[in-house]
């Protein structure tokens, strides 16, 4: 089975049904098919072959979902790049992936300008707000598109072991990865899912995630698979608005991470109607026991998955909401059709209650990173069945009796913050080209809204010439929102190691 087939089956079977509620429009699923056509026809006129690369960097937005769909009917592999992302990442990464389309908002086109211009592999840019001020002969417009091209369905050309899409996802040396998913990764990952979440074709999730993050785009996957209706939205700014849209709409699915969590408890619910609510998710990083607690007496109708996964398997760990008053430190056991345990520094499994790295075996374990055959092979390794892979997840963990699976830390120094990675590296650079900062440090401390807090250690060339708020605002300009430190101390010098080294350890 291919990807885009989930939009193409529930348009056959209910071409009327609404399938995306987003921007005050409700589409339905003809609606989106229609136009994931003309635009993948665009494309396909364009001269994009099968398995060429297609960015989308752009917001949450009817124009991102029709463009998932359409780069992957044109046979093209998905690229969503988070619009908070700086000019250089950004051009990082569409240089990296050799990206050949890159489809993005036309209210900033001296930036698309400056993107084309240092991305030789691009050949088409696909604007979706109006174009008046860049040269048209560089540029497609996306209402263009769908006043012009046909609206056929395109003959398919890949089969499912294709790519699919690439997402890239931080590491600790600051540089971002291209995750490989195939088209059957992606299937089985959103199949084996929505099994234990039971979605049912009435469902209707809401999604205030970045559809650049796996766990947002899975949303909308997981939706037109099953048949429901999508309610995207641009994020969580004003909860009150969010929870008046769940009563209006009848939302029954709520994916959330700790920080939205940590803010729903905080407000006064009972002016709103929940009650259509029936299952709340959680991920990217734990929830405290505290707030799971609190979450089933405010919402007693509501069945709580708390889960764990890495965007190199998509979703590994699940905990049966049967068991989350025993166990409400566990993030369960593996997925349906999946297999994960304890590996010690030998090669062998461990037993219960020793802690070792997590090694997740199964049909999600993606096809490893875009052109980097070391850092692939570092996580992807041969398993025990001839051109197996398994995952590494660089995660220590621990497995009781009963076969539940416990986190106890990173084995790298990547910090995880608001359900997002953050290399301290690539923040410590941007301290760097700050002038004044002699040296800088990053490391994430633990926080019950965000998981772990950023904060920053610097010293100075100069005592006195910068404070914390100018390193903060320096910080803001240069990095996504949820790479900014909350925290900044400026030490006259930082603690150094036996090598020289800047140490860390007594940091924290």
């Amino acid at each position: 089975m291919l990807l885009h087939q989930f939009l193409e089956w529930s348009a056959d079977l209910r071409p009327d049904k609404v399938a995306l509620i987003c921007d005050g429009q409700r589409l339905t699923y003809a609606d989106i098919e229609t136009q994931a056509n003309r635009l993948a026809n665009a494309l396909k006129s364009q001269g994009l072959q099968r398995g060429d690369r297609v960015a989308l960097y752009l917001p949450n937005s009817i124009e991102l979902v029709v463009g998932i769909f359409a780069v992957l009917k044109a046979g093209g592999v998905f690229v969503p790049i988070n619009p908070t992302t700086k000019f250089d990442k950004c051009a990082y990464i569409l240089n990296h992936c050799e990206a050949r389309v890159l489809i993005a908002s036309g209210r900033q086109p001296d930036v698309v300008q400056r993107l084309v211009l240092a991305v030789p592999s691009l050949k088409t840019a696909v604007l979706t707000a109006p174009i008046a001020e860049c040269d048209r002969g560089q540029f497609l417009s996306y209402d263009t598109i769908q006043a012009d091209y046909p609206e056929y369905r395109p003959t398919s050309v890949n089969i499912d072991v294709d790519l699919a899409c690439l997402i890239y996802t931080s590491g600790s040396t600051g540089e971002p990865k291209g995750v490989m998913s195939d088209h059957s990764n992606v299937v089985f990952a959103a199949s084996s899912i929505m099994q234990y979440l039971g979605n049912v074709e009435s469902d209707i999730v809401i999604c205030l995630l970045p559809l650049s993050f796996d766990y947002g785009l899975y949303q909308l996957l997981m939706v037109f698979a099953f048949g429901g209706t999508l309610v995207l939205e641009k994020g969580f700014t004003y909860p009150a608005v969010i929870l008046k849209r769940i009563e209006e709409e009848g939302v029954t699915g709520f994916p959330g991470v700790p920080t939205i969590f940590s803010v729903l408890l905080k407000m006064d619910l009972s002016s709103f109607n929940l009650t259509s609510l029936r299952y709340m998710t959680n991920t990217a990083a734990a929830l405290p026991s505290s707030h799971i607690l609190e979450i089933r007496d405010r919402f007693p109708g509501v069945t709580l998955f708390s889960m764990y996964g890495l965007t190199e398997t998509k979703r590994t760990l699940y905990l049966p909401p049967d068991q989350l008053d025993s166990r409400p430190d566990s993030v369960g056991v593996p997925i349906p059709g999946t297999e994960a345990w304890v590996e010690g520094e030998d090669g062998q499994r461990l037993n219960p209650g020793q802690v070792g790295e997590l090694v997740v075996r199964g049909r999600h374990v993606m096809r490893g990173y875009w052109n980097d055959p070391e850092k692939s092979a570092l996580r992807f390794k041969p398993g025990s069945l001839p051109g197996e892979r398994l995952c590494y997840t660089g995660d220590l963990f621990r497995v009781d009796e009963a076969g539940f699976f416990y986190f106890v830390a990173r084995k790298d120094d990547v910090i995880k913050s608001r359900g997002e990675k953050v290399p301290p590296k690539e923040v410590e650079n941007v301290l760097y080209g700050l002038p004044g900062v002699r040296e800088a440090a990053v490391i994430g401390v633990p926080d019950p809204v965000l998981g772990q807090a950023i904060k920053a250690f610097v010293s100075l060339k100069v005592a006195g010439a910068l404070t914390e708020a100018e390193i903060i605002r320096h910080c803001r300009a240069n990095l996504e929102d949820f790479m900014v430190p909350r925290f900044v101390e400026v030490w006259a010098e930082l603690p150094k190691s036996a090598n020289g080294k800047i140490n860390k350890l007594e940091l924290q």
